[in-house]
């Protein structure tokens, strides 16, 4: 059995859309540490927000399987809450498949981000981290209009 990318061709370009979103548990500290700019790494938003799109941009080359396509827009959110922080992807595109896997990769790699600028302030005494948790990563929303 082996693998082989969907065909395509016979498909018309439509709007698409998707949304995705994830979160990372995180002690209350470390939350706040973020919020006031106190990281030693640097400002973690502005760089999980860069990660995000450039993992969007980048999704084909990472999901073998993946049609690279012409992505038109990337919104990233995140939102430092008490004890975790939220990120949400939207990405918008002209095209014959969905964005899905850009918006779930996009939120994804802001995530891993925002765990490996953290990361220091997260370990406990053994140098693991019991609390820390990447967790609730999903589409919310898919979008599939005819253009025109």
């Amino acid at each position: 059995m082996g693998v082989e990318m969907v065909d395509i061709t016979g498909k018309n370009e439509v709007y698409r859309e998707a949304m995705a979103e994830g979160v990372i548990r995180l002690r209350p500290e470390t939350v706040s540490a973020i919020v006031e700019g106190k990281i030693p790494k640097g400002d973690v938003l502005t760089a999980a927000q860069l990660a995000a799109i450039n993992a969007v941009k980048k999704t084909p080359e990472l999901i073998l399987l993946a049609h690279p396509i012409p992505v038109t827009s990337v919104d990233v959110e995140i939102k430092p809450l008490v004890e975790s922080v939220k990120v949400i992807v939207t990405v918008k595109a002209t095209a014959k498949t969905g964005v899905e896997l850009e918006a779930l990769t996009g939120v994804t790699v802001a995530l891993l981000t925002i765990f490996d600028m953290c990361k220091q302030l997260e370990k406990d005494e053994k140098g693991e981290y019991p609390s820390t948790t990447i967790t609730d990563i999903k589409v919310v929303r898919k979008v599939k209009a005819t253009i025109g």
